[in-house]
């Protein structure tokens, strides 16, 4: 999955283009966070992760304080996650999990990146780097002078690729995006501005092939996600066999932020991907299986909650 291609994206700008004729009043400025020192955040996050093999679900909740970096004098969130639950029983998070923190910012000069999750356990990596893709598809709203009225629309030209592979396990793991950015609507009696964000497959994906049967499209867009896994290495060959899958990959975030202060409110986020697979018994994918095809689909759901909760 992707992590995050907003964190480098370049920016192209398409003139607003109004797409409801809605009135609402307008933003006395573009959308931006205002931090106050000391300020408390917290979320719960739902998320639910769909593949052929099984359907995990999770419930977490990250909660943290605003801080001022001493040398930037850049804001920063500082959190850290607890109460995890999977598949409606609790999961116990590991010391390392206990004393994970995770610094985020919308603060336009904060850099985000993607911290060190290698001590942490599995399970914990899908809330982390969803809250990242949360923050980073705001701050690259925020960047944006031309999304000021309902209906304005900026398209992010990005196309390079974002890899998850290790190495050793995940051989191959690409995707490669553009971002549709649309400003939905502002409720002015709730002072709450809606923003869409759409990751979509570029007119010209720049990921690895490895193969060549890996050029016909998927669905009805060009391929933008391709993945090569190991997974034995039992053959008396010693070639070991591969799970080979090219795909079109999509995202969408709904976005609630409230006006005053550019706190999230609430989000969520639609990731599927169409994937054919075939099972492949040498590296270079020639030695292949008939394919099959199946969907992954990634739902999470963020919602800003009262801090400190139930009184701790």
């Amino acid at each position: 999955m992707s992590l995050c291609a907003a964190l480098v994206a370049v920016v192209v700008l398409i003139p607003p283009n109004k797409l409801s004729s809605q009135t609402a009043e307008p933003l006395p400025t573009k959308l931006q966070r205002h931090y106050q020192p000391g300020e408390t955040i917290a979320y719960k996050m739902q998320g639910v992760n769909q593949s052929p093999e099984r359907t995990i679900r999770y419930e977490a909740y990250v909660t943290g304080t605003v801080t001022k970096n001493p040398a930037s004098k850049v804001f920063v969130e500082d959190l850290r996650w607890s109460s995890l639950d999977v598949d409606g029983r609790p999961f116990p998070l590991s010391p390392a999990g206990q004393q994970f923190r995770e610094a985020l910012s919308l603060a336009p000069d904060y850099k985000l990146s993607i911290p060190d999750l290698s001590k942490v356990q599995p399970i914990l990596i899908g809330p982390i780097t969803d809250l990242l893709t949360f923050y980073a598809d705001v701050q690259l709203v925020m960047r944006q002078s031309n999304l000021t009225q309902p209906g304005d629309h900026v398209y992010v030209k990005h196309g390079l690729p974002n890899s998850w592979a290790d190495g050793t396990y995940t051989l191959v793991g690409q995707d490669s995006i553009d971002f549709d950015l649309t400003l939905l609507s502002i409720n002015p009696s709730a002072h709450i501005a809606t923003v869409i964000v759409r990751h979509v497959p570029p007119a010209q994906p720049q990921i690895e092939l490895p193969a060549p049967w890996m050029l016909d499209p998927v669905g009805d867009a060009h391929n933008n996600w391709v993945q090569v896994q190991k997974v034995s290495d039992s053959k008396p060959d010693g070639k070991g066999k591969y799970a080979a899958a090219i795909g079109q990959e999509s995202f969408e975030a709904n976005i609630q932020l409230d006006v005053p202060t550019g706190r999230i409110v609430s989000a969520t986020l639609d990731n599927p991907v169409d994937v054919l697979e075939r099972s492949c018994d040498d590296a270079a994918l020639t030695v292949c299986a008939a394919p099959r095809r199946y969907r992954i689909r990634r739902q999470i759901k963020l919602m800003a909650e009262p801090y400190p909760r139930d009184g701790k």
